[in-house]
């Protein structure tokens, strides 16, 4: 549904985004992350068709962005980060004048306004000024607009800004239950609200693409494995029978008590170093209690393959 290939954007001598690949299928909701300034603004406004690129292509629904800006507007629903309204329409107004733009048949207005604003929870709120709801109620009438026309595909920018714990909640499961009917991509700072909802991220950093794939594949895929063991001996000797581990860069003690010692094992990056580790108190004929991949979280790998570091892509 959305194809970019060789995307590169500049302002004069500035790369925004430099040679950027990737596909999201039908179906998919895909995370788009990186940090500040690494190119998803300029990236979905590319998309969106507010900004041409420089070089490559990007597609949606089969339509180039470049060539039929139109006909991909059609198939598209877009949630800005800042959601241009009019403070002086009604809740139910605005989207119904938005349905009209973007080419709803007026017989079929009246449902389509209503089954957006139920899928964004804003019905109660529809006989409101715009200007007199919350900024979370903005950006969930935002979400509406964005899904009036019913398009196969839509791009949401941080689509939870300003909202509390509880209208978050219900965004994410809207977000999720759109799959059924969309396809999703959406920007986020909020990590572990992108490994919530994502079937797949696509993480860029200084306009390249650094990582793509399922949130807990490109976890275990980081620059290190961990693992965490527990076995029923003395701290001393577990760290002398996991010594010989093949790959074993460090591990930390957390000593011992009633008699089981635990450690957190850190190995180079390849093979699978739990299976490896409990062969190795086997040999050693040690009783292991708990033996299990200690996985970094999203935000530390997020951190070691953006903060200033250039690596390959990861996949």
């Amino acid at each position: 549904m959305i194809a970019v290939s060789d995307l590169t954007k500049k302002y004069g001598a500035f790369v925004a985004v430099d040679r950027l690949s990737f596909e999201v299928t039908r179906g998919e909701i895909v995370g788009f992350l990186g940090p500040n300034g690494a190119g998803k603004t300029t990236t979905i406004r590319v998309l969106t068709g507010y900004h041409p690129s420089t070089s490559g292509t990007a597609t949606l629904a089969g339509f180039d962005v470049a060539k039929d800006s139109l006909s991909v507007r059609k198939n598209l629903g877009y949630l800005p980060q800042e959601v241009p309204i009019y403070p002086e329409l009604r809740v139910v107004e605005y989207l119904r004048y938005r349905a009209a733009l973007k080419g709803v048949p007026a017989k079929g207005r009246k449902l389509a306004v209503e089954r957006a604003m139920d899928k964004a929870a804003i019905a109660d709120v529809a006989r409101k000024l715009v200007g007199n709801v919350s900024h979370g109620y903005r950006q969930r009438v935002g979400l509406a607009d964005a899904l009036v026309a019913n398009p196969p595909i839509l791009i949401l920018d941080e689509p939870t800004s300003g909202m509390d714990p509880n209208q978050r909640l219900r965004i994410k499961q809207v977000v999720k239950d759109l799959a059924a009917e969309h396809t999703v991509l959406f920007s986020s700072h909020i990590l572990a609200e992108v490994q919530d909802v994502s079937s797949r991220v696509i993480v860029i950093h200084r306009g390249r693409l650094r990582a793509d794939g399922k949130p807990h594949e490109l976890l275990a895929q980081g620059a290190s494995s961990r693992v965490f063991v527990a076995a029923r001996t003395g701290a001393q000797a577990l760290a002398a029978a996991l010594a010989p581990v093949p790959g074993l860069l460090a591990q930390a003690s957390d000593g011992e008590a009633l008699g089981i010692a635990r450690a957190h094992c850190t190995f180079a990056p390849g093979g699978d170093p739990a299976a490896a580790v409990g062969a190795q108190l086997l040999a050693a004929g040690i009783a292991v209690c708990e033996l299990r991949p200690d996985l970094p979280s999203l935000e530390s790998w997020f951190h070691a393959i953006t903060e200033g570091c250039e690596v390959e892509t990861v996949r």
